[in-house]
């Protein structure tokens, strides 16, 4: 089974970002990663995605439209098996609190850490083989 990871973030870049630093990965089939540029489309993607494959979502927290935090709670209740976490360029302490209350496993802060998001993901693939 292939592993599925959504990223939903409104900037075009992020997706080439996450290529890159997860290249090998990916090129190794380790895992899949899908992108979504609004909340709205992650929410129709999740709901498309029917099988265990999905094994994480990384969302943004500001975007247009519906945020972040607005998209946790929907996506959490669609797929209460797969966990979300948010990023942000705002870690202040009440962003982290509604995160954490909203179900994130946990809030990341831009620049990311991708060493720390490596681990993870690498967790959540031991998990989820």
């Amino acid at each position: 089974m292939s592993f599925l990871i959504l990223v939903v973030d409104d900037e075009s870049d992020v997706a080439d970002l996450f290529r890159q630093q997860f290249r090998r990965d990916l090129r190794a089939g380790r895992f899949m990663m899908e992108f979504a540029q609004s909340a709205d489309k992650a929410l129709q993607r999740i709901s498309d995605i029917v099988d265990e494959s999905l094994i994480l979502i990384l969302s943004d927290i500001n975007m247009p439209g519906m945020s972040g935090l607005e998209l946790l709670p929907k996506a959490k209740a669609a797929r209460p098996d797969v966990p979300v976490i948010m990023i942000t360029a705002y870690g202040d302490d009440n962003t982290r609190r509604k995160a954490i209350e909203g179900g994130a496993e946990a809030l990341l802060t831009k620049p990311i850490d991708f060493v720390a998001l490596r681990t993870e993901i690498d967790g959540r693939v031991t998990k989820a083989a």
